[in-house]
């Protein structure tokens, strides 16, 4: 009778084990989904692929302009703020170039370097913008990303998705897929030594 719940008991824990395991797997493989669709993306479409050095030519904050926060915003959605250009020299070819934060600064509003949140206060944004450029006065020199193929002859400085921000995000629904592999393997384990047992 004992030896029944044991069994019992241990046909229990085997299958909520398994389901455990197929569950970990199934979660990867959907967060393997996600990113392929959202991320992955912006990462191949991107052409700033190739580091650079950038020497500081000038900074200026000019006038405040009005900025829409998406394509095809109504006017409420419009904002001003302090607009920062920033000029450099490309050391990879020696040209003098616009310099953008992001890629998706350049979508937002080509004319400035920098874009800040709709939903900052505005004497936060004026107060950020002049220290951003009072940073790049104080380092003249800095790594930036350019477009080897000549399409955007423009620079940025840091990518939206970089090469190991990319590989981080596919760090742990590959961990939680070796995870639930790893436990459906060791319940096949334990059913086939089990088998072999109650026949011997």
């Amino acid at each position: 009778m004992l030896a029944k719940k044991l069994v019992t008991a241990q046909k229990r824990g085997e299958t909520r084990a398994l389901c455990l395991g197929l569950g970990m797997v199934t979660c990867s493989m959907m967060m393997y989904f996600f990113i392929g669709i959202t991320i992955v993306p912006f990462y191949t479409k991107s052409v700033w692929t190739t580091e650079s050095v950038c020497k500081l030519l000038k900074a200026n904050i000019k006038d405040k302009v009005l900025c829409p926060s998406s394509e095809g915003s109504e006017e409420e959605d419009i904002f001003s703020y302090p607009c920062l250009q920033v000029w450099v020299n490309l050391t990879a070819s020696g040209q003098e170039v616009m310099l953008y934060h992001t890629e998706d600064t350049l979508e937002r509003n080509p004319k400035c370097s920098y874009v800040p949140d709709k939903s900052e206060d505005s004497k936060e944004v004026k107060a950020k913008i002049e220290k951003i450029a009072s940073n790049f006065k104080k380092y003249q020199t800095f790594p930036c990303y350019y477009d080897p193929g000549g399409t955007q002859t423009n620079v940025i400085l840091s990518r939206l998705y970089p090469l190991n921000g990319l590989l981080f995000l596919f760090l742990w629904p590959t961990l939680m897929f070796t995870g639930g592999c790893l436990i459906i393997v060791l319940v096949k384990i334990s059913q086939y030594f089990s088998a072999l047992s109650a026949w011997q």
